[in-house]
């Protein structure tokens, strides 16, 4: 099939073609990382950026990254949870999105470095996220954050991961969260969507490349088959009690049907909902909302949601 691509994609495609093929995860790594680098520029002046670490309930260590905007606080907080499939990605991966969200909403954002599968399968990336959010709840002076105004998003996994963090903290009493930012999220393993069919080529994820991705992350005798709403959202029979959503999907993704398919059962539990379809554009648009006027509309269209509900 032949895409009509917005041009604010040529520098992705172009990024990814250059990188040589990977024959095993540890190339796929680091042509992740390659791949960010190369689409990546530094967070603006005045902004303070902090590594540290979270105590998880495993007993490991968990890096955070904060961004911290400038001015006087305490902020609202906001933690960002990144893409790759699961299995790939860190801070450095992910580190024009977060202070990107950093920016824009105002917010301290803290990036969650959580576990990677196929080493640590399902839940063990949901734990660190879930645990480094009741730390920030519970420390809030820590991060300079007030922690009566946080909220979480994400990209492709990390949508996935925000979801399902949100859902586990209005089952379980967790910390009460402002607002929620899907962007192209993962939310079910079962890969039905017409979108898999019409988008399963796309040139910024494949349909087959996310099956591989959901057998990493459930294993195989899990994927594919899941009923577990903190694994793949979407199964979520009540979505009552959500915070305000603002779901961000891309036309040509194999993963715009879960977006879709999410918002519509959000408005019908009554959750309020924001929605944005970027045309023309591919799964992990927003790398290229430095240089593209169209794609920084899209990813602040999510964030001027966000700051309103962190306000």
């Amino acid at each position: 099939m032949t895409f009509d691509l917005h041009p604010e994609m040529d520098p992705l495609i172009k990024a990814r073609a250059a990188l040589p093929p990977g024959k095993n995860l540890n190339e796929d790594r680091a042509n992740w990382s390659a791949y960010a680098r190369a689409n990546s520029v530094p967070p603006p002046a005045g902004m303070t950026v902090t590594d540290t670490t979270v105590q998880g309930r495993d007993g490991d260590a968990i890096p955070v990254r904060i961004y911290a905007p400038a001015g006087a606080g305490p902020k609202a907080g906001l933690l960002y949870f990144h893409g790759g499939g699961f299995v790939k990605g860190d801070c450095d991966t992910s580190d024009t999105n977060g202070w990107g969200l950093a920016a824009e909403t105002g917010a301290v954002v803290v990036s969650v470095d959580y576990r990677l599968a196929p080493e640590h399968p399902y839940p063990a990336a949901l734990h660190d996220c879930i645990d480094v959010l009741l730390h920030v709840h519970g420390a809030p002076e820590v991060y300079g954050v007030d922690p009566k105004r946080l909220g979480v998003a994400g990209d492709s996994a990390g949508g996935n991961l925000a979801a399902a963090v949100s859902i586990w903290a209005k089952v379980e009493g967790g910390p009460p969260l402002r607002c929620q930012g899907l962007i192209y999220p993962c939310l079910t393993d079962r890969l039905e969507f017409e979108s898999y069919k019409r988008n399963a080529e796309a040139p910024g994820l494949s349909t087959a490349n996310m099956m591989g991705y959901w057998k990493a992350y459930l294993g195989d005798a899990m994927a594919g088959q899941s009923t577990d709403p903190l694994a793949t959202p979407l199964c979520v029979k009540d979505l009552s009690g959500q915070p305000p959503t603002y779901v961000l999907v891309a036309e040509y993704d194999p993963l715009i049907d879960d977006g879709v398919a999410y918002a519509g059962k959000l408005m019908a539990a009554g959750v309020e909902t924001g929605f944005f379809r970027a045309d023309r554009m591919i799964h992990g648009f927003v790398r290229a909302r430095i240089n593209g006027k169209e794609t920084a509309k899209a990813f602040s269209a999510m964030t001027q949601f966000l700051q309103a509900k962190l306000a």
